[in-house]
């Protein structure tokens, strides 16, 4: 049995990268925020199509307690997780004048440090097992930084440099860790944006349209089907950048 683990999976590219996991045949085990209605529809879904065993947790991937609570749980049910994706995240617009230090704390919490509270919790099986994929949920402004979402583009471009880190220091125990940097992903993180703003941006992308969350799970088969391919930041942009 193949199994998954991904983040914030109730909606937008954590569902689509859940879809596309359990119709390649893996057991998936995820976990939202609140919103843990759409959570168990997507789940009785997957059941439902693909014949997958799917768990499913409310948990606060910024808290370490609560993650090493539900990955303790998880491995109860799975000795280990063939794949950790790493996708909750959350962002601010606004001036970082107007940041408040709990606000920034708790970006860093969400975007960056759950990477490693998830990673403390599954690999040691994938250790064990000499075998695994982590793949890190990122964004361009990872790469070059954003104005006005400073909090944001720090913990993506942490996110970066610890998955080429860390996939120097598993690669001897056949483990791989990279990361997909999305560019305009159609999604309610952008809901901010009004019609008039999506268009004008929409127009800035040379493919002449959004990512979506399905582009994003494709990404993922990808990786997963490259054995070679570790330590990369890849960048699914539409060529935007």
């Amino acid at each position: 049995m193949k199994t998954a683990f991904v983040s914030g999976a109730s909606r937008g590219i954590g569902r689509g990268i859940a879809s596309a996991l359990a119709a390649e045949g893996y057991s998936l085990a995820l976990t939202c925020e609140k919103n843990i209605d759409a959570l168990n529809g997507l789940a009785e879904e997957l059941r439902s199509e693909y014949g997958i065993q799917v768990l499913t947790y409310v948990c606060d991937m910024g808290d370490a307690d609560k993650v090493n609570t539900m990955a303790a749980d998880v491995l109860k049910t799975f000795p280990a997780i063939d794949v950790v994706v790493n996708n909750a995240g959350i962002s601010y617009v606004g001036l970082i004048t107007d940041l408040s230090v709990e606000e920034w704390n708790r970006i860093v919490s969400v975007n960056l440090s759950a990477a490693f509270y998830t990673t403390k919790a599954f690999l040691p099986g994938m250790i064990y097992n000499k075998s695994g994929h982590i793949i890190n949920i990122s964004s361009m402004w990872g790469n070059v930084g954003a104005s006005c979402e400073v909090a944001y583009s720090a913990t993506k471009g942490g996110i970066n440099a610890y998955t080429k880190a860390l996939a120097k220091e598993v690669a001897p125990s056949g483990i791989n860790v990279n990361a997909i940097a999305c560019g305009v992903i159609d999604t309610d993180m952008n809901g901010h944006l009004d019609s008039e703003e999506k268009q004008a941006l929409m127009d800035e992308i040379p493919v002449g349209r959004f990512g979506t969350p399905e582009d994003v799970g494709k990404c993922v088969l990808g990786i997963l089907g490259t054995p070679y391919l570790t330590g990369q930041v890849i960048t699914l942009d539409g060529a935007y950048l």
